[in-house]
Parts: C-alpha cells; sequence; structure tokens
C-alpha cells in the first residue's frame, strides 16, 4: 500500500508559542508544518519550499504579513489563512483584497483554525465533490472564459487569469449559471462551505479582486454584474 504523502502547512508569526503549539496540533493531525518567525525568511521559504498552504500573521518583523501574502500572490495562487486581531478590521479586509482566502481572528480556537485548514485545503483539491452541472472532465467555457478544474487554470481569450482558490469558486459558481443571481449567501457557501462564517462584505471583496484580475488581460471585462440589495450574476452571452 502506497503512503499518502503528507499535506505541508506553513506558520508565519513572530509569536513563538503560537508557532509551537500550533505546529504540535497540526503534526499531531498529519501535516507536515514549516515555521518562521518573520516576512523575509518566510518569503524565502516559501520560494524554495513550497507548501499546499499557509497561514500569515499581520504584524511581524522584517517584513510584515501585507506585504508578504502580496509578494506571495504576485507569484502564486497558494492557499493563505490571514491572522489578525479582533481591533485590526482594517486589515481583514486589506489581506482578503490582497487575496487571503480565509481569515481567523486572535485569539483563536486551535480546533477551528484545524477546521479552516481542511476546508481550505478540501476546496483546493481537484478530487472534490461539486453540485449537479459539473462538466465532464472538469473544465468549463463560457465564451471567452475557460475553467479548467484538473489544473486550477482560467483563461479569459486565451490569457491566464491567476485566481485564488476561493477567487477560482467564486467565478465558476457564477458562471456554471448564467444569467441566474447567486446572493452573498449562496456565494459564500459555494467557497467556504456552510461551517465557516464569513460577512457580505468578504464576497463583494473577493469579486472585486475578480474583476480586477480579468480587467488586466481584458479591459472591457464586464462578465460578472452586480445587483445591487440582491447578489451577483455571470452574464449571458
Amino acid at each position: 500500500m502506497v503512503e499518502r504523502t503528507k499535506q505541508t502547512i506553513a506558520l508565519v508569526d513572530d509569536d513563538r508559542n503560537i508557532l509551537t503549539s500550533v505546529q504540535m496540533t497540526l503534526e499531531a493531525e498529519g501535516f507536515q508544518v514549516r515555521t518562521y518567525t518573520d516576512g523575509e525568511s518566510a518569503l524565502q521559504g516559501l520560494t524554495a519550499y513550497p507548501v499546499d498552504l499557509a497561514v500569515l500573521d499581520v504584524k511581524m518583523p522584517r517584513m510584515d504579513g501585507m506585504e508578504l501574502l502580496q509578494r506571495l500572490r504576485a507569484r502564486s495562487h497558494l492557499p493563505v489563512i490571514f491572522l489578525s486581531s479582533k481591533d485590526e478590521e482594517v486589515d481583514q479586509l486589506m489581506g482578503l483584497r490582497l487575496g487571503a482566502d480565509d481569515y481567523i481572528t486572535k485569539p483563536f480556537s486551535q480546533r477551528l483554525l484545524l477546521e479552516r485548514i481542511r476546508a481550505l485545503l478540501r476546496r483546493n483539491e481537484v478530487s472534490r465533490a461539486e453540485a449537479s452541472g459539473t462538466p465532464v472532465g472538469g473544465a468549463l467555457v463560457r465564451g471567452s472564459l475557460s475553467l479548467d478544474e484538473l489544473r486550477h487554470k482560467c483563461t479569459w481569450n486565451g490569457q491566464d487569469v491567476p485566481l485564488t482558490v476561493t477567487e477560482f469558486l467564486l467565478v465558476k459558481t457564477l458562471a456554471m449559471r448564467p444569467g441566474l443571481v447567486k446572493s452573498r449567501d449562496q456565494l459564500i457557501d459555494a467557497a467556504y462551505g456552510d461551517t465557516v462564517y464569513v460577512d457580505d462584505r468578504t464576497i463583494d471583496s473577493h469579486i472585486k479582486r475578480v474583476r480586477k484580475k480579468f480587467r488586466q488581460v481584458d479591459d472591457n471585462f464586464n462578465q460578472i454584474e452586480t445587483l445591487y440589495g440582491i447578489g451577483y450574476r455571470y452574464r449571458e452571452d
């Protein structure tokens, strides 16, 4: 029997007590863990040794979590959970705008963090079961849009659009049913599942970032429509 390769999690926080306790919890659950105490060493380590998911704190020496997240997003769509304090709502929103897939506030339950990690990793697996309407082979084409689940690849007019896990799921959920309005709650369920709480502004931040990414390859991109007070929909061609 071939042993399944362990998934690797990067923990980045300047609080060594948090690093030690969370590392112990994750290793006890079968994960491999790499720890970093500042943004610069984390960026070097994650570049040299890629991981399956990263948990980033906000306030760290040498390079804070915001800058680290921005640099990571410039080169990959690595799933990222963003850590922030309860009084750092602005940081939470900024982290989501920069491309974090999720955030959790300190102090936090390690079981809750573990649940968030598992949920995000599940969403990132190509074998994830989907509801009815999933195209055979994982390829979804809507006019100029192509979504390839097996390769986690999104293109528009043949040009790559680098999306995070959450962004990819949001685009797919909308594109699967062109013309059908999806409420923010429906999009939250599609992207996060029903075990993770996020507010409406989280979805709005993700959609804003998705539009920005598509407009970097097409200034006229307008396929995702906002219906104020209702939700979003993907335009029918």
